[in-house]
């Protein structure tokens, strides 16, 4: 089967540069036509899905050289490497949105002491959708459950939901990846914690006699969960090798935006967007922590409010950033 699928995908590449080079030659066909030819016969090459992701032997993380040389280790990192490679989809989105967001967030990781590498913790848990939400409650790019989000200093309520905001959010998550560190001094098993809870890791090296999470016996979802962060750090420092080929322009870019403070209840977020010269739709889009058309505020809290600078939100008044350049082929 393997064999067969593979040389229909070869007759239909070939099929397509054939058809390119007819199309070239006839004076009868216009210009857009002959475009589309080509660029169907360049999109098939660069995504050739009958091939296989080549396995290093190891890979580093959070300064930790784990060996994939174990043949479940191997097959573990293959399942999830190879499933990114082909969601087409959400690795692309991941990518073009980690662009808008890595930048802050890797400040924040350095000014709380957190490797880097967990970066990638946050594209597995929501690839990098701030808006994501689960069908366990959990929210924004960091996935938390609203008592993690309140045990670590978030305000999480009906008007407002911390969880959503992307940096606040960030240091929220680096208080827990710390508190578990201090309890398990492993990088992977921390990160193996946070999906499954310090609890539950604890329990199981217990019984099962073991000092790392990749020596136990675990659900599948946590037996998955930090082979999937590895394999989005080796794509993701290299995405070209494995197919994705973006251009600058494409990825999604940081804003910049005018800080406004907040001290008291707002009776109309939408009355107060047009007051600061933006809609309603940007003001949410630049908050995503507001959660309502007002703020009570009964406590008298200092709220830094986003408001996004105009030109910043054109694609032809903004220069064009790229955080990792590995990520681009321009």
């Amino acid at each position: 089967m393997i064999a067969m699928k593979t040389t229909k995908i070869k007759a239909i590449m070939v099929s397509a540069m054939l058809a390119t080079s007819a199309l070239t030659g006839s004076a009868q066909l216009s210009n857009a036509a002959k475009m589309a030819a080509a660029n169907e016969a360049r999109n098939a090459a660069v995504f050739n899905v009958s091939a296989n992701p080549d396995i290093p032997m190891s890979v580093d993380f959070a300064d930790q050289r784990i060996s994939l040389d174990r043949i479940d280790m191997f097959e573990r990192m293959d399942r999830e490497l190879t499933s990114l490679i082909y969601g087409h989809t959400s690795t692309l989105l991941c990518i073009k949105r980690a662009n808008r967001y890595f930048a802050a967030l890797e400040a924040i990781l350095k000014q709380q002491n957190v490797p880097l590498d967990f970066l990638y913790l946050a594209c597995t848990e929501s690839t990098m959708d701030y808006a994501a939400y689960s069908s366990s409650h959990a929210a924004g790019l960091w996935q938390l459950l609203a008592a993690t989000g309140r045990q670590y200093g978030l305000e999480v309520n009906d008007e407002v939901d911390e969880r959503y905001d992307p940096e606040r959010s960030t240091v929220a998550a680096c208080k827990y990846l710390k508190d578990a560190y201090s309890k398990y001094r492993d990088w992977p098993t921390v990160a193996a914690s946070y999906n499954a809870g310090m609890g539950r890791i604890s329990s199981e090296l217990g019984k099962q006699g073991q000092k790392s999470s990749f020596d136990l016996w675990l659900n599948q979802e946590t037996s998955r969960y930090v082979f999937r962060i590895l394999a989005f750090k080796v794509l993701m420092e290299n995405p070209k090798r494995y197919g994705f080929r973006l251009r600058r322009a494409q990825l999604y870019q940081p804003v910049r935006y005018n800080i406004v403070e907040v001290n008291g209840g707002v009776a109309s977020w939408i009355d107060w967007a047009k007051s600061h010269g933006c809609t309603y739709a940007q003001l949410r889009e630049a908050n995503p922590w507001i959660r309502a058309s007002k703020l009570t505020n009964s406590s008298g809290r200092t709220y830094r409010v986003r408001v996004p600078v105009s030109d910043e939100l054109y694609r032809s008044k903004r220069k064009f950033t790229t955080y990792n350049k590995n990520w681009t082929i321009d």
